[in-house]
């Protein structure tokens, strides 16, 4: 469970650093699975509904950038989004009746892994509250040196940051009013936890170490946050997401920001790395000159 302090860090900063809540054998079963899924992606050539591809990914040396829905890959992961030591944290912070937000895992491989430019969650799925957050599982240590989480403190309670080039969605921060030296570093050790708010400006580093950096990515809202962008088509699917807690057809609607994440790129959509390939110039500033 999170401390008073912890809880206070988090709604104060938008994010904590929780570490030690994966013993070895569970965080050593983590890498051997994910492991395997980057042997598996050899045979791929290009991105597809489970691999998305580093651009100098080969059969030879593969580059896994992330796995989508790792949830579904493997029960490992299932079971890590399941753990009860998680979920009890999440509970604390945005009520007991939750449901599932989405899952990934994110690889930054040795001197190859892909930064993740400076972006709000929110920006990608608004919704009618913002109990929102992400759960990072930590399988190898998070430092600077391998583009471990950066979060500017307190962006949770702000605005909401224009994410559109263009005038179409690109998945990053377009906008120059914010000093990314304010940044501060969330580093784990393998088997910690970082927990972040839906608003929280938040970004990575490329990896400049020989080894990878994983990350398990577990998304979380309250039950009755309902999505704006993301329709309900089917109430049993819908539900079927839930985590804890039981379904309601009342969304808490509050007063946040929002701004909709439309229309989509004029090439296309695809992850958010897809998407930020897009810009027209990297957004960070002091903080790729400190990291």
């Amino acid at each position: 469970m999170l401390t008073r302090e912890q809880i206070e860090f988090y709604n104060e900063k938008g994010y904590v650093g929780v570490e030690s809540v994966l013993s070895a054998d569970e965080v050593a079963e983590l890498g051997r699975v994910t492991d395997e899924f980057v042997e598996k992606s050899r045979t791929v050539t290009e991105n597809d509904e489970v691999f998305d591809l580093e651009p100098a990914h080969t059969s030879e040396s593969p580059k896994l950038r992330r796995l989508k829905n790792p949830t579904a890959q493997h029960p490992v992961y299932e079971r890590t989004w399941r753990d009860d030591r998680i979920l009890d944290m999440v509970a604390q912070l945005i009520g007991p009746a939750f449901r599932s937000n989405g899952t990934k895992l994110n690889v930054k491989s040795g001197e190859a892994g892909s930064p993740v430019e400076w972006h709000q969650d929110w920006a990608f799925y608004p919704h009618s509250n913002d109990d929102i957050l992400a759960v990072g599982v930590a399988i190898d240590d998070m430092t600077r040196e391998n583009g471990c989480l950066m979060i500017m403190p307190g962006s949770h309670k702000g605005k909401i940051y224009n994410h559109h080039q263009d005038g179409c969605f690109v998945g990053a921060v377009t906008e120059e009013d914010y000093d990314d030296s304010e940044a501060e570093l969330v580093e784990l050790k393998a088997g910690g936890i970082s927990i972040h708010h839906v608003r929280a400006l938040h970004g990575s580093l490329p990896n400049t170490t020989k080894n990878p950096r994983r990350l398990l990515l577990l998304q979380y809202c309250a039950a009755d946050a309902w999505p704006y962008c993301q329709p309900v088509t089917d109430w049993d699917t819908f539900n079927s997401t839930l985590v804890r807690g039981e379904p309601t057809c009342e969304p808490r609607v509050e007063k946040v920001p929002i701004r909709i994440p439309l229309p989509p790129s004029k090439n296309g959509g695809g992850s958010i790395y897809t998407l930020q390939s897009r810009l027209a110039r990297s957004t960070f500033k002091k903080a790729r000159a400190a990291g």
